[in-house]
């Protein structure tokens, strides 16, 4: 049996943390007692199951921990685009050294249980990330080519959550962001029509992530015209340059200033903080904290952070033909109307969605349709479609995918 020397790990130690390396290091210690590697490799195949890990699940583990957990040497290379002191260099190929049995050998030979050399979950899951790592490591059979395949994967993904996923929900309660596991975002060429717009968002979002100048953008219109599907596929066609999103709700900006602060530290990737249908009755106040985010209050808005929000309401907030009545008591009123409208005045780029025209709308069905083997003759879908915009909510993007989940569902087999 192959034994582990994971206790003399330098810059890797955070990863003696672990529940299960633990477990492991016991059964190694004490390879006569069985009930220990079986203890080991439960826990092992629970968690397995969990993240969905296959192939050689001692292996997998420490892949999980390295690109999770990381280390200082991964601090620093994300943070320095891949590029590390030489000490520090010296000190993870150290720990390599240690455990390149873990990476490199079957688990059956470091635990006597061959069902950790290939074991299929029920549920295989497989993160991009996780993926590049593989690629990177494969062929790999020294401390230092494994090393460098850490440090490129750190450069270019990071490490922890921010690594695996493209978007981000805010945790209130733990102060940190989130993953989202399941998130749902269209690819570009699935959003039809409004190509104007389309190309004004990738631009602005090219020139951020390129550490160019940008603007924090508004996308208001009509409703269901893909406004939020926009901001989401960016987040899908530009996670592998390092762009993220995070996704907030209204109710959380007096979080913002912690977010950004939190965002900071992440010099190497570019976040979108993305507020979906965004708009304030007059009294609400909470609108302040975003005017401030976007323009910087005594801390300054971190360079690679931008707010993207959408809302039906040009103004965002609610004004009344009372609010212009002459006849007010407030003695500079010209002033309430410039509060009103100055929130969108912040946005540097603001595109407009209006309702798409009878032709986009059906070319929006039939791209659908076609997307499920379905072609109708153009008139038909005249009929169909026009027919369906009468009884619900009009023409938009959001009509027309409802509309085919319909006719799909009526389709006899």
């Amino acid at each position: 049996m192959i034994s582990l020397d994971l206790q003399n790990l330098l810059v890797c130690r955070n990863i003696l943390k672990s529940k299960l390396v633990q477990e492991l290091s016991e059964a190694v210690a004490a390879p006569e007692d069985l009930s220990l590697a079986h203890r080991f490799a439960g826990h092992l195949m629970e968690s397995a199951e969990k993240e969905g890990w296959s192939g050689n699940l001692i292996r997998a583990l420490f892949l999980h921990l390295l690109s999770q957990e990381g280390c200082l040497a991964a601090k620093m290379a994300e943070s320095s685009q891949g590029k590390i002191g030489l000490s520090l260099k010296n000190a993870f190929i150290h720990d390599m050294e240690k455990l390149l049995p873990a990476l490199l050998e079957k688990a059956s030979t470091i635990v006597n249980i061959s069902l950790l050399d290939d074991y299929q979950p029920s549920l295989p899951q497989s993160l991009e990330a996780t993926g590049y790592l593989e690629a990177q490591l494969q062929g790999k059979t020294t401390a230092e080519a494994v090393t460098e395949a850490f440090l490129t994967y750190y450069a270019k993904y990071g490490y922890g959550e921010i690594a695996s996923y493209p978007a981000f929900s805010w945790n209130e309660k733990q102060q940190k962001l989130k993953g989202i596991r399941h998130f749902e975002a269209m690819d570009f060429a699935d959003i039809i029509a409004y190509k104007r717009q389309k190309q004004q968002l990738i631009d602005n979002t090219e020139a951020f992530i390129n550490r160019r100048p940008a603007n924090n953008v508004l996308l208001v219109g009509a409703r269901g015209t893909g406004k939020s599907s926009g901001v989401k596929a960016l987040a899908k066609a530009y996670y592998t340059q390092g762009l993220r999103l995070v996704q907030m709700q209204k109710s959380q900006l007096s979080d913002l200033p912690k977010i950004m602060a939190n965002l900071r530290q992440f010099a190497s990737k570019r976040f979108i903080i993305f507020f979906d249908d965004l708009s304030f009755e007059e009294s609400d106040s909470d609108y302040k904290y975003l005017k401030s985010a976007i323009e910087g209050g005594v801390e300054s808005r971190p360079e690679n952070v931008l707010i993207y929000a959408t809302s039906n309401r040009r103004h965002l907030i609610r004004e009344t033909w009372r609010d212009r009545n002459d006849e007010q008591d407030e003695l500079f009123r010209n002033d309430s109307i410039n509060e009103t409208i100055s929130l969108s005045d912040r946005f540097g780029l603001v595109i407009t969605y209006l309702e798409p025209t009878q032709d986009e709308y059906l070319d929006i069905i039939d791209h659908f349709l076609q997307q499920e083997g379905i072609s109708l003759p153009r008139e038909e879908l005249r009929v169909l479609g026009h027919r369906w915009n009468l009884e619900h909510s009009g023409r938009s993007g959001r009509s027309a995918r409802q509309f085919v989940v319909h006719y799909l569902g009526q389709l006899k087999e």
